[in-house]
């Protein structure tokens, strides 16, 4: 079986989590056995195909017996007419969604109701549409996708984080952060619950560290431009790090108070380090992770304040909760992704 598995602008997305859950699934694949291309084109690229097929009659697309695109863009729409055409099985990975769309950047909340419109199109074109949660599906039933729709799990590779116990001390010291230290990781943006984070901050002693990128120029929403170009004295947002072991090796307490998530990597990653997670109360985080066992999870501000008091005054609570998280982190492994994109393609062909 050959597998044309396709980020359209993949190199502008390799920040993003996007391009994290493509890179699991074609380590996954890998794996499991399955031969991947990664480019539709035959000459790497769509202009060049299209010259090569006008001045040598060369075929413009790729061989595969599935495509499997993971973007909504036109390249993907060029795939997924390609794959109609030639009779060859379409998966529609979603990504992106009207919902997490909404509060990521300047102006995102104004398009995200066209963003919905369009994506009910694009995804039911799909002989299958995969998505990361039963969340997700609900979501993509509702617009509705006319197409059948499954959840698989993003997944973790656990391989990128070893040793990120050696990164303490370092990156502690370099964003002078001492204590208990409450900490995130990812894209700065308000969807990802960035007020409640420096609120939070405001109202407690704790250091405050996001480990990630964020855009204070045009494209950046009023809330990031607020928040980062004048934080609360505890909180750091440190930009780039070149190694992400570093941000898990220097926090203690990984907050999430995420408005809309379709699984959110970032929570396995925070768990396969085994940390005590504190999660905001939405349908996603429900579905994958239970209250007081490997979590807390937080229905407002004075619930996530308490929270962060408990875990400073437990630390076997700390303990208890992110040895629970690693079991969580292990139920999400590459070989299960792997098996279960076999299992759908195996369907399909």
């Amino acid at each position: 079986m050959r597998v044309l598995n396709y980020l359209e602008l993949e190199d502008r997305l390799d920040r993003s989590g996007i391009a994290t859950s493509v890179d699991h699934q074609r380590r996954a694949l890998a794996d499991a056995g399955v031969d991947v291309v990664t480019a539709p084109w035959t000459d790497g690229h769509p202009g060049w195909a299209v010259g090569g097929k006008l001045a040598f009659d060369d075929p413009v697309f790729e061989s595969y017996d599935i495509a499997h695109c993971n973007m909504i863009g036109p390249g993907s729409v060029a795939v997924a007419r390609h794959a109609k055409r030639n009779d060859i099985p379409l998966v529609l990975h979603a990504h992106v969604t009207r919902e997490d769309f909404r509060g990521s950047f300047r102006g995102s909340n104004l398009v995200a109701p066209a963003l919905g419109e369009y994506l009910q199109w694009f995804y039911s074109q799909a002989d299958q549409v995969l998505c990361p949660s039963e969340y997700t599906k609900g979501v993509l039933e509702d617009y509705p996708v006319d197409a059948p729709i499954e959840p698989v799990t993003n997944g973790i590779d656990t391989e990128p984080l070893e040793g990120f116990e050696g990164y303490r001390e370092e990156y502690r010291e370099r964003y002078d952060l001492d204590g208990m230290v409450v900490f995130t990781v990812g894209s700065v943006f308000e969807r990802k619950g960035l007020t409640t984070f420096c609120e939070l901050a405001q109202e407690t002693d704790y250091d405050f560290a996001w480990f990630g990128t964020y855009d204070d120029g045009p494209q950046g929403s009023a809330a990031v431009r607020k928040w980062t170009g004048d934080p609360p004295e505890n909180v750091t947002f440190t930009g780039w790090v070149e190694d992400i072991r570093g941000a898990y090796g220097a926090g203690d307490v990984f907050l999430f108070p995420s408005k809309v998530e379709n699984q959110g990597i970032v929570v396995l990653e925070a768990m396969a380090c085994g940390k005590a997670v504190v999660l905001s109360d939405i349908p996603v985080f429900r579905e994958y992770y239970e209250d007081g066992h490997d979590c807390l999870i937080c229905s407002d501000e004075g619930e996530f304040r308490e929270a962060l008091e408990r875990l400073e005054a437990d630390p076997d609570l700390r303990e208890r909760l992110g040895e629970n998280a690693r079991e969580t982190a292990r139920e999400h492994g590459l070989d299960r992704v792997g098996d279960r994109l076999v299992e759908v393609y195996e369907g399909l062909v």
